[in-house]
């Protein structure tokens, strides 16, 4: 087997090596069979090898790759239309990643502040236990520590504020605040999620104050929760004025998108922002199949149906491991156990048992399957981690 000998250490991959996907599952050369309930971290939505994502790429290989933001890209004008159509944007910026979007959603508050005619406002507030990505500003903007260390002083712009407090975050708020970022349910951080109440009050509090509100809805979105965004579910009145989106809105081709209303994005002209990749025609291509496909109602009702009986399920192995599992967390098919266990150690025994799953902060065991998982899917799942926690409740190495 080839070793990792040449690529830099960030990750610490297990031995396999996965050469095909279908559906839920992945496999590898031997044709060992897996169960993939992590998804690329919330990326592959409509499963490995979906017929009508894949036909749209092929189509577009045949025809052009790239030709920059130079030239008009016919794919992303209808895919920013859709999207557009189906929220509350007027503009969008095409990215390659998550970590892009949220660089562009941050650049834009700032720059709309600064054509605004206050330009001291610059300040965004964040939330403890936030990932928005791995660039100097947006772990600046987490704020967590582990990822800051070893690159350079503390960067200035970012205030970080513990999770779902709102006092704290109307007393942060000053001459200098330029806005709000915050995810309605956190990935990295322990799969946390705000109330819909709470969003409704930071909507109101950013328009009492001449703030932005920018939601990071790169792992959240794309229909993984039952709508397509999850802030959606507060039915208009929590809407922001910028969104960070990637993750699944490319169904596994890399594609993130900075979705704005127009006067947020006024600021935003020739030579203020850029990606040579951004929105390229074979990554509109697929962008525009798989929102096709998450707009279709039924696969919206899968995600509600399969996460309450998901819920159901996990509530059960609560009640029947509480050596293990402490707490149920997550919205959709954005799903948390919190363990006693180490997390991580209970992750790399669940790929022993041929079920691939994830672990976030706060010694949580994380789930984000495709959005295409059946019941089926969900018991053979349950069956596996009933093992799993059996097998851990009695091994003192896994001790949190």
């Amino acid at each position: 087997m080839p070793t990792n000998d040449h690529i830099y250490n960030c990750y610490a991959p297990p031995p396999q090596e996965f050469v095909r996907g279908e559906g839920a599952y992945l496999y590898t050369e031997s044709g060992e069979k897996y169960l993939d309930f992590i998804a690329g971290i919330a990326v592959n939505c409509l499963g490995h090898g979906n017929p009508t994502v894949l036909g749209a790429l092929k189509d577009q290989a045949d025809k052009v790759w790239h030709v920059s933001g130079m030239f008009r890209v016919p794919g992303a004008i209808a895919l920013a239309e859709k999207y557009c159509a189906a929220t509350f944007a007027d503009k969008v910026f095409f990215t390659n990643s998550g970590a892009e979007a949220v660089e562009c959603a941050i650049k834009t508050a700032r720059r709309c502040q600064f054509v605004e005619g206050h330009p001291e406002r610059f300040e965004i507030l964040t939330s403890k236990g936030a990932f928005h990505g791995r660039t100097i500003a947006t772990v600046n903007a987490g704020g967590n520590p582990k990822y800051m260390e070893g690159f350079g002083p503390e960067m200035p712009g970012f205030t970080n504020l513990p999770f779902g407090d709102m006092d704290a975050i109307k007393e942060a708020i000053n001459e200098t605040t330029a806005a709000i970022l915050i995810e309605p349910v956190q990935g990295e951080g322990g799969v946390r999620t705000l109330d819909i109440q709470f969003l409704k009050d930071l909507r109101t509090l950013c328009d009492e104050h001449g703030l932005l509100l920018i939601y990071d809805e790169v792992q959240c979105g794309a229909g993984r929760t039952g709508k397509l965004f999850a802030h959606q579910w507060a039915d208009g009145e929590a809407d922001p004025d910028i969104m960070a989106v990637a993750k699944g809105m490319g169904g596994g081709f890399p594609l993130g998108a900075c979705l704005s209303t127009e006067r947020a994005a006024a600021g935003m002209v020739p030579g203020t922002h850029g990606s040579t990749y951004g929105g390229n025609p074979l990554a509109a291509a697929v962008g525009n199949a798989v929102f096709d496909e998450l707009t279709k109602p039924e696969l919206m009702e899968n995600v509600v149906k399969i996460s309450n009986y998901m819920t159901q399920q996990f509530e059960a192995l609560k009640d029947a491991h509480p050596d293990v599992v402490l707490d149920v967390r997550g919205k959709g098919l954005m799903c948390g156990l919190k363990l006693k266990k180490k997390a991580l150690d209970v992750r790399n025994l669940a790929r022993e048992h041929k079920l691939l799953v994830g672990n976030a902060g706060d010694n949580v065991l994380r789930m984000v399957p495709p959005l295409i998982i059946s019941e089926e899917h969900v018991r053979e799942a349950i069956a596996i981690l009933d093992e799993v926690f059996t097998k851990a409740k009695d091994m003192d190495d896994f001790e949190a």
